[in-house]
């Protein structure tokens, strides 16, 4: 999967593709057929963590400037991810789109760059239904979860909807991805996709 980067755009055309490098340890492990899941993955309120009171000197994560602006990254959201990468094909779905792969692979210590989806510019912050045309379009008819801080009921009537399994996780953005989190993912790729 690493060999070939694909950017979906939400109007459904043809992908661009361009050369990345080779993953170094398997995470998204080459499309072995298209049976495995995908994971939809956030970046803010997933990754990159908010609304905590703490000060930043005792913030939840790594504070790091991206883009002159200040974020604070999980640290560990990058383990998680790669945990999660065994069971799942993995995508960010974010209104960073591009730039996800610009900063958070070295910042994640993850081995490479990951897909991303891009939303022709219908990024809206405070909800997650725009990405929705652009998740269905990569996803197609695989199972799929969806890691975000902001569904809202549109999200879970077409999460209810879909033919194909699917399954969303919440986060709290003050503390993104936790461990409750992965188990939860990796428990419903492991029972078929069935609720545990």
């Amino acid at each position: 999967m690493f060999d070939r980067l694909k950017r979906w755009a939400i109007d459904g055309s043809v992908p661009e593709e361009r050369d990345v490098a080779e993953p170094q340890d398997g995470l998204q492990r080459a499309a072995q057929g298209r049976d495995r899941p995908v994971l939809a993955v956030d970046v803010d309120g997933v990754i990159s963590l908010f609304g905590f009171e703490q000060p930043l000197t005792e913030a939840p994560g790594e504070v790091v400037l991206v883009d002159g602006v200040p974020h604070c990254i999980s640290r560990a959201a990058g383990e998680r991810l790669m945990r999660l990468s065994d069971h799942y094909d993995l995508i960010w779905a974010t209104g960073w789109e591009d730039r996800a792969n610009e900063h958070l692979p070295l910042l994640l210590g993850l081995p490479g760059e990951l897909p991303y989806l891009t939303f022709g510019g219908n990024a809206r912050f405070g909800s997650a239904h725009w990405k929705l045309d652009a998740i269905q379009a990569y996803a197609g008819e695989r199972a799929l979860a969806w890691i975000d801080d902001n569904l809202d009921e549109s999200c879970h009537a077409w999460a209810a909807s879909r033919a194909a399994p699917t399954l969303l996780v919440e986060t709290d953005p003050t503390r993104g991805l936790e461990e409750a989190h992965v188990d939860a993912l990796i428990a419903w790729a492991e029972a078929g996709f069935r609720p545990t």
